[in-house]
């Protein structure tokens, strides 16, 4: 019984800890201790020690003896990546679901009751922000009737959140960019203008998590 409450503990601190990582309440960079999280969670040090571990082990933090726990930032390298990854993708996926006519209206559908829940969040919610972020695009990914793919495109979506929610804690303009740009992507499904749809979702990622522009993002606008 007292293991499972230490893992029952683990699990709460680790997911809570881990929520503050992809809302940016806890920022890349800073370094937090197992004394300050215990407290906060009302836990021992014990099962905070456990969700560090975890959290290590997925790479959002660093565990320095002594120290602390290092919250590893977003570097350059995995926006590119994730950026590249969510390109090629959602391209692909909306290529597929304009020739579909009948999916591509439910898509459309399924998107304009996204963003109007989008309007809605208030931006001071980040959690709640950035969730209907990713769900706009994972909209988008599952549309291409690949669920190899869409399960792949998911997995982006713990990252995705924190590019999100750090992007518009760099400038809080991003946040209406973001509502503006998905109406124009929303309008080109709509249309069923695939190309028009690649290049303003590759102006959109490029502007939003603040990509100098480039070939390899811009391939095929």
């Amino acid at each position: 019984m007292l293991h499972a409450t230490s893992e029952s503990a683990a699990e709460r601190v680790y997911a809570e800890v881990k929520e503050r990582i992809l809302t940016n309440e806890i920022a890349g960079g800073e370094l937090i201790s197992e004394g300050e999280i215990a407290a906060r969670c009302a836990v021992s040090r014990t099962p905070v020690r456990e969700a560090f571990l975890r959290l290590e082990t997925e790479g959002w933090m660093r565990l320095y003896p002594k120290r602390g726990a290092l919250v590893v930032p977003i570097g350059d390298r995995e926006i590119r990546d994730v950026v590249d990854a969510r390109l090629l993708l959602e391209r692909h996926a909306v290529r597929s679901v304009v020739s579909r006519p009948a999916a591509a209206a439910d898509l459309v559908t399924r998107l304009r009751d996204n963003l109007a829940a989008h309007r809605r969040a208030d931006t001071v919610d980040m959690q709640q922000f950035a969730r209907i972020d990713a769900e706009f695009h994972q909209l988008i990914a599952a549309a291409g009737d690949n669920p190899l793919l869409s399960g792949f495109y998911s997995t982006l979506g713990e990252r995705h959140r924190r590019m999100t929610t750090a992007s518009v804690h760099r400038d809080a303009r991003v946040a209406a960019r973001i509502l503006d740009d998905h109406q124009d992507l929303l309008d080109a499904i709509e249309a069923g203008d695939s190309e028009h749809f690649d290049r303003l979702l590759a102006r959109h990622l490029t502007a939003v998590h603040d990509l100098p522009g480039n070939d390899s993002l811009r391939a095929g606008s």
